[in-house]
């Protein structure tokens, strides 16, 4: 990125305040005011936004190489990045919702997120060192990786294709359901209906805590995983899962292999296809 000029220090509130600003530098500005002017930096080019704070809509829209690094993005800040690539996002607070639509190559680290529908249809996003609250996290996003990650909600990872997650705490229900390719590792899982209707969808050395995980899944596969309040599990799954300790119960999975040191109850009370799976207790 090669900046030719800065911009420091001043307030901007009035429409596309710096529109399509190139090789720029904007460094403790604000952008708030009574105008109330919406896209304040849209279509910038090579930018380098830092130590900023922002209270208007629209801000970083078409956003080519950038980086946002030290800033604050508040309430006011609604769907702050859409359509944006090759960018880093570093040392942030954001609370705008919708933050991150249809953007790629984008990497976040180092942020504190509150953000309701982060993420959607996004394409190469690498995740590191945030904490995230958001419900409908990554809805329909591929590609992505994902390392110490703690995140808070609901419907998490809803369609997504091809991720790979670290060393995360995820507090989330109904997270990946119909999603493909996905594998998490060494984390915790915590929520209810986990994975319903996926595809692919690999934990290894994972904590799974939970009602009625992981049910109508095609090739899923649990490896040295532990599982915590996971009643009425594999609900007519194809899995292979080889469990450390205790599983509450299984419901009717429909085939593969499940291994377990210890499992409450085996339910076949309602099934509604044949369960030809070879459920073993160590």
């Amino acid at each position: 990125m090669t900046v030719t000029k800065t911009i420091e220090g001043k307030t901007f509130d009035e429409e596309r305040a710096l529109y399509h600003l190139m090789n720029t530098r904007v460094e403790r500005c604000t952008f708030a005011g009574p105008a109330d002017g919406e896209s304040a930096l849209k279509e910038p080019r090579e930018v380098e936004v830092a130590d900023c704070h922002f209270s208007l809509r629209y801000p970083l829209w078409h956003a080519k190489g950038f980086s946002l690094s030290s800033s604050v993005l508040d309430g006011g800040t609604r769907a702050p990045i859409w359509y944006a690539s090759e960018g880093v996002i570093d040392g942030c607070t954001i609370e705008g919702v919708k933050c991150l639509r249809e953007c790629g190559n984008i990497r976040v680290q180092n942020c504190r997120i509150t953000s309701p529908e982060f993420g959607w249809k996004c394409r190469g996003l690498a995740l590191r060192d945030n904490v995230i609250t958001s419900e409908y996290f990554l809805l329909d996003s591929s590609g992505i990786e994902i390392e110490t990650l703690e995140l808070h909600g609901k419907y998490s990872f809803q369609y997504t294709n091809g991720v790979h997650i670290s060393h995360s705490n995820l507090d989330t229900k109904d997270a990946f359901w119909h999603s493909c390719g996905v594998t998490v590792e060494d984390s915790i899982v915590r929520g209810e209906y986990l994975g319903w209707f996926s595809q692919n969808l690999t934990l290894i050395r994972c904590h799974i805590i939970g009602t009625q995980p992981l049910c109508y899944c095609e090739n899923l596969r649990l490896i040295d995983c532990t599982m915590e309040g996971t009643d009425l599990s594999f609900e007519y799954s194809n899995v292979h899962a080889t469990v450390n300790g205790r599983i509450e119960s299984v419901r009717s999975p429909r085939s593969g292999v499940i291994e377990a040191d210890e499992i409450g109850e085996i339910l076949h009370d309602a099934d509604v296809m044949e369960s030809k799976c070879e459920i073993k207790i160590r």
